[in-house]
């Protein structure tokens, strides 16, 4: 293991983080993650693409109004407009990097359409596999970048300020080690939570370990509540689901019933492309009836499934289902998370010299429900952002250094605990709450957290309560949170959800 200390410090190995580490080039950065960099996180495994106003008749603008219309009320407008006009600068500079998106023979986009978008304004690479693409031409170029060291298999999870100036990040190491880090500036880019769900796109670095880290520092941290679901994972009882992308609705894969009904048109004249929270719940509602839920991609794309998704296809066969001739069973599952840690439009947190960036970040861009394809688009906006703000940033020598230190962790297996916080956030924090779902769950997360855990653990059940007090103080539905016993939006209750570690803890306490 490489422990060259450097002044900057990024968390995290997926998009957000690579993409911060090479605009910060030549400064000299470690980028820590817990998994082999640019090839294991959620931004690998993206299938959609990224959100840019490349058709001709659209515009930023209206890209900004979509996004504050899926945001339910709780969207910074601000943020969202000067989101959607960076895009197709950062979608330029990925081409000069090497992505390869879906292009004519001419070299115009040939962009896709997506729930909630009133264009075709998704950018894709051979239809579901942006993600992959993006990630290992981020990753060649971040292997001849000589200023960015790299550590991996390295698990951050403590922060501590030392002072004003400076920040420690404790890792724990693949050999057992602990090991800290000191810095001058600390950029987190550690991904989200949907690992805390049983049944979850994510893979099981996306824990909440950046919001439980940053909130034990004493951030001020946002929206947890709002939990995305996504309505078309495919049910194949694997640990996490692989996804069939909202392009194959967007290209006219409908959704039915096992009977053949098209159940989504009794609910939304927007059927399979209403907003994903409508649709995660009537697919939900299907199963939990006896229905089921299927994606049906047998007319509309049949035959060409393999060229235009191969992704899916491939996950699909890995299942026994041949999505040309059937269709393919599917199950809302834990996939983005609104919130996370508060930051400003440079994505500063409330920690002097600590941002946040990605999907750990609460930007205020997707208020209660993220628009499909933001995402991506998010991350490479703010990294940038986050980057041009460190520059302006004084270095001494004093501000950063490493040090090895004993392992100071609980020396037992943790994984039937780690088995029951999924469970429990699947069964009582899900896609359908209520007030004696989440009481419920908060007593038993409030139990846990004051047992021995190690910190992997204890940081998982911290951001878990984070995500249930929220939601039981939020008494109404909107966007991807619902409440059946508060079914309505309400006016007065249109504001962001802000947080500190002691008052989540407190309301978790009432519940005992």
């Amino acid at each position: 293991m490489n422990n060259s200390a450097t002044p900057i410090i990024i968390l995290g190995g997926g998009l957000a983080g690579l993409y911060c580490a090479l605009k910060l080039a030549p400064l000299p950065v470690t980028l820590i993650a817990p998994s082999p960099v640019g090839t294991s996180g959620a931004s690998y495994w993206a299938q959609g693409g990224i959100a840019a106003a490349v058709e001709e008749g659209d515009t930023p603008e209206q890209h900004a109004f979509d996004t504050i219309a899926a945001g339910a009320g709780l969207v910074d407008a601000d943020i969202a407009l000067g989101m959607a006009q960076e895009a197709r600068k950062r979608i330029d500079e990925l081409l000069e990097l090497g992505a390869p998106f879906d292009r004519t023979k001419h070299g115009q986009f040939l962009p896709s359409q997506e729930a909630a978008h009133s264009h075709r304004r998704i950018i894709r690479v051979k239809g579901d596999s942006a993600g992959r693409a993006i990630m290992e031409t981020l990753k060649n170029r971040l292997n001849a970048t000589p200023s960015i060291t790299v550590i991996e298999n390295a698990t951050a999870y403590k922060i501590i300020k030392n002072s004003p100036h400076n920040l420690s990040v404790y890792c724990s190491t693949s050999e057992g080690e602990t090991i800290e880090y000191r810095c001058a500036c600390l950029v987190l880019a550690t991904g989200g939570v949907g690992h805390l769900y049983r049944l979850t796109t994510n893979p099981f670095d996306s824990c909440g370990a950046g919001v439980a880290m940053a909130a034990q520092a004493g951030a001020i941290i946002a929206d947890t509540e709002f939990v995305q679901f996504h309505p078309t994972a495919i049910d194949m009882k694997t640990d996490p689901a692989p996804l069939a992308t909202e392009s194959l609705r967007g290209e006219g894969a409908t959704i039915i019933n096992r009977f053949g009904h098209r159940f989504l048109m009794d609910c939304d004249s927007r059927a399979e492309l209403a907003p994903r929270d409508i649709v995660a719940r009537k697919v939900f509602e299907s199963i939990q009836h006896g229905s089921g839920a299927f994606l049906d991609a047998r007319e509309r794309i049949g035959s060409d499934f393999p060229s235009r998704f191969p992704a899916v296809y491939a996950s699909c066969l890995a299942a026994g289902i041949d999505p040309i001739t059937q269709p393919i069973p599917i199950a809302p599952a834990a996939h983005y998370h609104m919130g996370g840690v508060l930051t400003d439009a440079r994505g500063r947190t409330s920690i002097n010299n600590m941002w946040a960036i990605g999907e750990v970040a609460s930007t205020g861009v997707h208020g209660a429900n993220r628009l499909a394809s933001n995402s991506l688009l998010e991350a490479l906006v703010f990294a940038d952002r986050v980057a041009s703000d460190i520059k302006q940033h004084h270095f001494s020598s004093s501000d950063y250094s490493y040090n090895l230190s004993h392992p100071n962790t609980v020396n037992i297996d943790q994984s039937p605990i780690i088995t029951e916080i999924r469970e429990t956030m699947s069964a009582y924090v899900g896609v359908i709450r209520s007030e004696q779902s989440l009481t419920l769950a908060l007593k038993k997360f409030i139990t846990l957290y004051n047992m021995e855990n190690t910190p992997v653990v204890q940081n998982m059940l911290i951001t878990a309560i984070f995500i249930a007090a929220s939601a039981l103080t939020r008494r109404e539905s909107r966007g991807a949170h619902y409440r059946e016993d508060y079914p309505c939006e309400s006016p007065t209750l249109a504001f962001r959800t802000q947080m500190t570690l002691n008052q989540v803890l407190d309301i978790a306490n009432t519940c005992i």
